[in-house]
């Protein structure tokens, strides 16, 4: 049996973890942390569960490929729950709001009662967003497994959304806000995403909500990694905690063993990598073997920038609810390197797993940047505690002055940095997802192979840009896609669903036998 070994395990290396399992391999993972899940993370304090990750979750719409894979990994069921929003966000400014919601008509009308001279703009900005529920990724197979008719079949289904890219793939949101004369409607278009991303990155986005695919599972971001933990263990494979890698050792254009920073040797036929690039190709690899895309973007972090967060989390009374994320002006406030006059105020009240008693979880991010990254980087250990009790404080008045009803209610919970997310999670620039996608830069998305060496690849969110989960969970799957082969991976993963099925169906009727034989007693 082929053993393949596996360096992560968040959301890619559970999903490769669980795909080598189906397809009857060997498989063990190595995760630097104590539980799953990597960035896809919750944790507990003062009683209160702070959720890291998930604000919506592309995929949840059945019926797609891509929620077939969550179900197939784990992590999402047929009777999952999810959160009961019908709104993506709402913006505030000069005393108005505005709210992009689910239901389009609704947003449409309240953007013309808004402002009616953006009339054309705004028919149009909806329409695009009607047109963006066509951008699906792939999820049933990797691109470069396409057949001609794979090809036509799938620029087919993309409909007018290939109109959309023509019109805004080349310009930034910041260019865009320019076409509307509303203040509100510029700010709110600049709000959820960084000004210098892609246009047509947030009318994706905001199309997922739309088109009902972007549900938030109940119990946050942790329990989904538990669940896939679960699958994984339940098909037989093997996860170790606290086993961070040092090092890959290559000889013969293959990986002939790996070894933890503990000092224990690993060794394996196959090696897949789902930790960041940088980390691979700059620490557990000569940078040799770094592809000459990734060259390009570490050198050149204008045109390849990462994002970060510097994020507070409250206690907050559970009446309170201003929308579930609401962005506001705010007096302005330096962080890092730079000065923010908007800020998001997001409240957990609609998930009783961040409720206790009569208090909910709100919590907010400003937005960082490599510049930024590089302050936070520059500061000894007690500047840095100074500078984030500083900065929560700073915060804290901010919310307080734009919702005084909150004034001397709120309690702080915890707070964390981009250099969290490095020490956590060995995130280059402490960025929770690949290179931000700008306008003009040719797109990352490669296979994962490595040049140089036979046995080893690499899959995970900064495999394709601009990252995320549903990038972690399906690059995990085509990793394994690529490594068994097509149609031998179809033909095993088949088999294992139809053994699946039989025990399901076994279980059922033991379950079921056993209840109308305790009837007949």
């Amino acid at each position: 049996m082929k053993k393949v070994v596996i360096i992560g395990g968040g959301i890619a290396g559970l999903s490769a973890g669980i795909y080598a399992r189906l397809c009857g391999m060997d498989v063990e993972i190595y995760e630097k942390n104590a539980v799953p899940g990597g960035e896809c993370m919750g944790w507990k304090r003062k009683g209160f569960v702070i959720d890291n990750c998930i604000h919506w979750l592309t995929g949840t719409k059945k019926g797609t490929e891509l929620y077939d894979v969550w179900k197939e990994v784990g992590a999402l069921m047929d009777d999952t729950e999810y959160a009961p929003l019908d709104s993506f966000f709402t913006s505030c400014h000069g005393g108005k709001r505005v709210t992009l919601w689910a239901d389009l008509d609704r947003t449409r009308r309240e953007l013309l009662e808004l402002s009616p001279e953006d009339k054309e703009e705004i028919d149009k900005f909806i329409d695009y967003v009607e047109y963006s529920k066509k951008c699906v990724m792939p999820a049933a197979k990797p691109l470069d497994m396409f057949g001609f008719m794979d090809y036509i079949n799938y620029g087919r289904e993309m409909g007018q959304f290939v109109q959309v890219m023509k019109e805004l793939g080349d310009i930034s949101l910041a260019e865009y806000s320019k076409r509307f004369k509303s203040p509100l409607i510029r700010k709110m278009l600049c709000d959820y995403l960084p000004g210098d991303y892609t246009a047509y990155s947030l009318l994706v986005s905001y199309a997922t909500i739309a088109d009902g695919n972007g549900g938030i599972p109940i119990g946050g971001s942790l329990e989904m990694s538990l669940r896939m933990e679960k699958r994984f263990k339940d098909l037989g494979g093997r996860i170790y905690y606290n086993k961070p890698v040092e090092k890959l050792n290559i000889e013969k254009k293959k990986v002939v063993s790996m070894l933890l920073e503990c000092g224990a040797t690993v060794t394996g036929d196959e090696f897949i990598c789902t930790a960041d690039t940088a980390v691979l190709f700059k620490k557990l690899l000569d940078e040799k073997y770094m592809p000459k895309i990734y060259k390009k973007a570490y050198e050149s972090p204008k045109e390849y920038p990462a994002t970060s967060g510097f994020q507070v989390a409250f206690a907050a009374d559970k009446k309170f609810n201003p929308g579930e994320t609401v962005f506001i002006d705010i007096e302005p406030l330096k962080v890092g390197a730079g000065t923010f006059d908007r800020m998001y105020v997001k409240v957990y009240g609609y998930d009783e797993t961040f409720v206790n008693g009569d208090r909910q979880v709100m919590q907010t991010n400003i937005i960082q940047s490599d510049s930024d990254y590089e302050w936070w980087k520059s500061l000894s250990r007690d500047e840095y505690n100074r500078a984030k009790e500083k900065l929560v404080e700073a915060v804290r008045t901010r919310i307080e002055a734009a919702f005084p009803e909150t004034k001397g209610t709120l309690e702080y919970l915890d707070a964390w940095t981009p250099l969290t997310y490095e020490r956590y999670c060995n995130a280059y620039h402490g960025s929770y997802m690949s290179f931000v996608t700008t306008p003009g830069n040719k797109t990352i998305r490669v296979r994962g192979d490595i040049k140089g060496i036979r046995n080893l690849c690499f899959a995970g969110q900064w495999s394709s840009q601009p990252g995320g989960l549903p990038v972690a969970v399906t690059n995990g799957k085509f990793a394994i896609q690529r490594m068994v082969g097509k149609k031998e991976f179809e033909e095993r993963i088949n088999d294992q669903r139809r053994a699946e099925g039989r025990e399901k169906e076994s279980n059922t009727y033991d379950s079921t036998a056993a209840v109308c034989r305790k009837r007949v007693s």
